[in-house]
């Protein structure tokens, strides 16, 4: 591997890096006019068509991420391909008078001394650094509170650099290369790219989680194993950086997940049901760490239309949790009985399932919303495949291939017309044990015949 200068990539080339345009689904491009900013969104399939026709002279930016529908609400994430920083360098007394090659030799230098690995390639967004990390493959949307606490430690730990703490979000737009910096009049280009095989080198994630996480993913399973859940588990409120936090997170994500679940699997809500549903997945996405209080209606609104493209909503009666969601981002605790609980809502699983009424063969399809039985069949069924692969792995025959191989299904003796017990008697023959010679054959007719 090398670091080299490329040739600068045209857009297409770029978004080709972290979007396919052979994949479904959409991604989204803002661009700055006179009235203000405008959004659109496309299909992965157009990309390279509706980057051509961009107005390179306008600011203009691009997802990052791809999404289900064509919005680019971090609730209709689809794949994430990349890990970024945005590095606000114009901001940074380090960073006077370099030129964006040097930032970014700069920035690899720093990345080399740290033990962080080296972005993939860097843009000169024409007044500071975007590092992008690409991925081998990309992350489904389930794996996003996983994605954020990676960004989250990316981002802590190029503070130093000027990285910026408000842009490392799934929904993140980011300079399109080939455009102006109209604050600078310089134009977005592509600095710094660490090659593998004639590419801009791909990491795996587990393999970059592993050098920024504080507890690696097997560490957690290990803990697992040894049950040591009670390690792992959340401290309900605020803002966590350690390993209880992320799995806080990842409950939360998977909760708002089981709840857009429900609603698949009813077919649709009835119009009184529909604020319920609405409140308590922005009180899940809230605590997975995947929006903020400044982004909440936003977040609602596509929500809303998910759950019904009709509906009108009234935003009103978020007001409440708006104000919770400022109170966790602040870190502050209530206290209930002598215990310090988050301000936002962290319900039994038995209290969401006596609230939306979820059947039993409802929580089979679920994740994690799901009654104590059910939990308990779910680990039975795990303890018995765990059992069935060790006793594979141990040499073991499957029920069905042993019964199939078994003389009981075989039954050679009726092949060689005889009688089960005259078989065992006469040792198990095989069918060429048994066929006579045709000596034998000829000297039996002989003494026949005579």
């Amino acid at each position: 591997m090398a670091i080299s200068q490329l040739a600068l990539f045209n857009p297409a080339d770029e978004a080709e890096t972290y979007h396919n345009s052979g994949r479904h689904g959409f991604f989204s491009v803002l661009a700055q006019w006179p009235t203000g900013k405008r959004q659109s969104s496309y299909p992965l399939s157009e990309m390279a068509t509706v980057l051509s026709m961009v107005d390179t002279s306008r600011d203009t930016w691009i997802t990052q991420a791809e999404f289900m529908r064509p919005n680019r609400r971090v609730v209709n994430l689809l794949r994430l391909g990349l890990l970024f920083v945005d590095i606000d360098t114009y901001k940074m007394s380090w960073a006077q008078g370099r030129t964006p090659e040097a930032l970014a030799a700069a920035i690899n230098y720093f990345c080399q001394q740290e033990g962080i690995p080296e972005p993939s390639f860097m843009v000169y967004s024409g007044r500071g650094i975007q590092a992008k990390w690409l991925l081998e493959g990309t992350l489904p949307r389930a794996a996003l509170p996983r994605w954020n606490a990676c960004q989250k430690h990316l981002v802590s730990k190029l503070s130093s650099l000027g990285a910026d703490p408000a842009a490392k979000d799934a929904s993140r737009v980011l300079r399109l290369v080939n455009t102006v910096n109209t604050k600078s009049g310089n134009i977005c280009r592509v600095v710094s790219v660490l090659e593998r095989d004639g590419a801009p080198i791909r990491y795996n994630f587990e393999y970059l989680a592993e050098m920024l996480l504080p507890v690696a993913r097997w560490d957690i399973e290990k803990q697992r194993q040894t049950k040591a859940e009670q390690k792992l588990q959340l401290l309900p409120g605020g803002r966590q950086s350690n390993l209880r936090g992320f799995s806080g997170r990842q409950l939360a994500w998977d909760r708002l997940e089981d709840l857009r679940k429900l609603d698949e699997l009813r077919g649709g809500l009835a119009e009184g049901e529909r604020m319920r549903h609405l409140f308590w997945r922005i009180n899940f996405l809230l605590l997975s760490g995947a929006t903020n209080s400044t982004q909440m209606y936003h977040e609602a609104a596509a929500l809303a239309t998910e759950i019904s493209p009709a509906w009108s909503y009234r935003s009103q009666e978020l007001m409440t949790l708006y104000s919770k969601a400022k109170q966790y981002e602040a870190g502050e605790k209530v206290s209930f009985g002598g215990k310090e609980f988050s301000p936002l809502y962290t319900p039994k699983n038995d209290t969401l399932i006596n609230l939306f009424q979820i059947t039993d063969e409802e929580q089979r399809q679920l994740k994690t919303i799901i009654s104590k039985n059910e939990a308990l069949e779910r680990r039975r069924a795990r303890d018995r495949k765990r059992d069935e692969e060790r006793r594979r792995a141990a040499g073991a025959v499957e029920r069905d291939v042993y019964e199939a191989n078994s003389l009981t299904k075989q039954k050679p003796w009726e092949v060689l017309g005889m009688s089960r017990a005259k078989w065992y008697r006469l040792g198990k023959p095989s069918g060429s044990e048994t066929t006579p010679s045709p000596i034998t054959c000829h000297g039996q007719m002989a003494a026949k015949s005579a």
